[in-house]
């Protein structure tokens, strides 16, 4: 125990985030088991340090666990939560909890047996944390922590601290807030960048390295998070790569499932599952025109979750159509309902229609026109970079 604590306070001492993550204040945090899941390097471990700093000043209070530790392959959980609860402790952080074969079980002993004891942990994007575990929703509650929206980067490179807006506002008032940000800040001198290496937070201190960084959490993703979570062979690693290298060599594209299992060689069921798994491991985003994906299996459009893993993963595709969409759908569809259109590229809400494009694009009719390169829009057409403002 004292040796993490130890460990602790140092990794308090000598780490610093420099970019607040705002989830910080809109968790619920009255409640005592609390999961955060997200992509590798998105900056949970960052974030929950953060969080400890804010709100638990005094040592003693708080434990961060890092479950990678070999220590808990022969402790408890449990126990281990049992003996730091009755030296005082308040707070308990245990990071990667699915590294911990009995996670669920260990959680529900502590939630169950530790009534003043909170426990805020981190996990895959891929962990089934209620399905199939006896919690109900009541007992944990789940957060998402995204990348870095480009606001959040602007403000970063910036030093500004421009807020986010719902899609309502923005929508209502976009010439008023492109506006008030260009006065301040021009916005497309950071945009490029920001579609290259920006959504991910280590391009703080790697930036030379980022994308070797980023293919590395990519291939972890597939590697332990898709196969292992899911309980895939390892034999067919080879395959669920070749499936994402062939969805970012077409994004966005309607898929023919078909063919996609003639190219990876495997059945028209088994590519629809590994779809879902990309997608659940945020390695893709998957629309549908009508319906949800329960409804609907096969997705009307795919997309690359985000624009830092196309170009990742396809260094050599330059086409600005594919990043633009690509932002939109990754930026709208993180706090928005968003399907593919019929007659537009997505619809958003089940009431705003957008096509996406350059700066010469123009709106027409009720759809609304996304236009790249712009500083400011009129009507109903609205800057690109402006829908990173979301969140």
């Amino acid at each position: 125990m004292e040796l993490f604590k130890e460990a602790h306070i140092n990794l308090l001492k000598h780490s610093r985030s420099v970019v607040r993550r705002e989830l910080i204040d809109e968790i619920d945090w009255s409640h005592r088991l609390i999961g955060i899941k997200g992509f590798r390097g998105v900056g949970k471990t960052s974030f929950l340090l953060d969080y400890i700093r804010e709100n638990y000043p005094d040592p003693k209070d708080s434990l961060y666990i890092n479950l990678n530790s070999f220590y808990f392959t022969g402790r408890k959980i449990s126990g281990f939560a049992d003996e730091f609860y009755k030296r005082g402790g308040k707070l308990l952080v245990l990071d990667q909890i699915h590294k911990y074969p009995e996670w669920a079980e260990e959680l529900k002993i502590c939630y169950e047996q530790l009534p003043q004891l909170k426990i805020v942990f981190t996990a895959s994007p891929v962990l089934r944390i209620t399905e199939g575990n006896n919690f109900s929703e009541d007992m944990v509650k789940v957060y998402h922590l995204p990348g870095l929206s480009f606001r959040e980067y602007l403000n970063f490179q910036s030093g500004e601290n421009f807020p986010k807006y719902s899609f309502d506002e923005l929508i209502n008032k976009h010439v008023q807030i492109a506006t008030e940000i260009s006065t301040k800040v021009k916005p497309l001198a950071y945009f490029n960048d920001y579609l290259k290496q920006g959504f991910y937070p280590y391009f703080l201190d790697r930036g030379s390295y980022f994308s070797d960084d980023l293919l590395k959490h990519i291939n972890l993703a597939l590697e332990i998070d898709v196969t292992y979570l899911n309980q895939i062979e390892l034999k067919y690693l080879s395959k669920l790569r070749k499936l994402l290298y062939i969805v970012a060599n077409e994004v966005p594209f309607s898929p023919n499932i078909s063919k996609i299992s003639n190219e990876i060689a495997t059945s028209r069921a088994t590519v629809m599952n590994y779809l879902r798994y990309l997608k659940n491991a945020r390695l893709i985003n998957m629309l549908y025109t009508n319906g949800d994906e329960e409804q609907q299996k096969k997705p009307t459009k795919i997309y690359l979750h985000n624009t830092n893993i196309l170009n990742t993963v396809v260094p050599s595709n330059n086409d600005n159509a594919t990043y633009r969409q690509t932002f939109f759908c990754n930026q709208v569809g993180m706090r928005n309902n968003l399907k593919s259109g019929d007659s537009c590229d997505f619809k958003v809400n089940d009431r705003y229609q957008f096509n996406v494009g350059g700066k010469y694009l123009e709106a027409s009719g009720r759809t609304y026109a996304a236009s790249d390169r712009i500083e400011v829009g009129e009507g109903r057409k609205i800057p690109l970079w402006l829908f990173g403002f979301l969140y």
